[in-house]
């Protein structure tokens, strides 16, 4: 933020190295977090009466920490086998932030052999998320067609389509900046792509999770 505001295009190696590390806290993160959202969402529509029993404090807790725990040792792994690689190809990422591809760019070493078990854990700890996810908005849209009114069924939609928003912008912005194509990528991409996953979804959440909040209606039209 001090850089855009400045002007400036420089970053140091331990402010690198920390925007790395709260990069690969908050990206898995936000992801884990829509995950026990879907879930949320799932036991509040299709399992309404049970609500207060299964999403009880504690489980909240649980899953929480579970989610952040995760993330911030991914994050000590990710960081501390990337900043151990000598970096010997100059000192221009050429991206807005310290983004780990490009700073393995500047590595002599042979990073994608180190770098291969971190990235199939993270590949697969994604994928089984977004199939949880599918899944459970499978079961959500099968409990909402079967409602009767309309007015439920509208009520039910809305409470879901904010949140599934987020994930298809989320999933398919990271997932075509990861794995397009070499043919695919030009620096203008690469800066667009990353700003959608990592700065749009991040900044339209409270508002998009808001939006159904009176309060927040009112303070808006004041």
């Amino acid at each position: 933020m001090a850089n855009a505001l400045w002007d400036s295009n420089t970053i140091s190696y331990s402010g690198c190295a920390a925007q790395v590390f709260m990069f690969a806290v908050f990206t898995p993160a936000e992801f884990y977090v829509l995950t026990i959202m879907a879930y949320d969402r799932y036991i509040a529509i299709c399992k309404p009466l049970h609500y207060g029993t299964i999403i009880s404090g504690k489980i909240c807790v649980y899953m929480a920490a579970a989610a952040w725990g995760s993330t911030l040792l991914y994050a000590v792994l990710h960081t501390a086998n990337t900043f151990s690689l000598p970096l010997c190809k100059g000192n221009v990422l050429d991206q807005f932030f310290c983004e780990i591809p490009q700073i393995l760019k500047l590595s002599c070493a042979d990073a994608y052999f180190r770098e291969a078990g971190l990235i199939v854990f993270t590949a697969c700890s994604l994928l089984v998320c977004f199939l949880f996810i599918l899944y459970s908005y499978m079961q959500i849209f099968r409990a909402v067609l079967r409602i009767s009114s309309e007015p439920g069924r509208y009520k039910a939609f809305s409470t879901c389509l904010p949140h599934l928003a987020i994930v298809s912008l989320y999933t398919t912005t990271g997932t075509f900046a990861y794995l397009r194509p070499p043919s695919m990528s030009s620096s203008s991409l690469n800066i667009l792509l990353a700003v959608l996953y990592s700065v749009l979804t991040q900044a339209v959440n409270p508002l998009i999770y808001s939006m159904r909040n009176q309060v927040l209606k009112d303070a808006v039209c004041k």
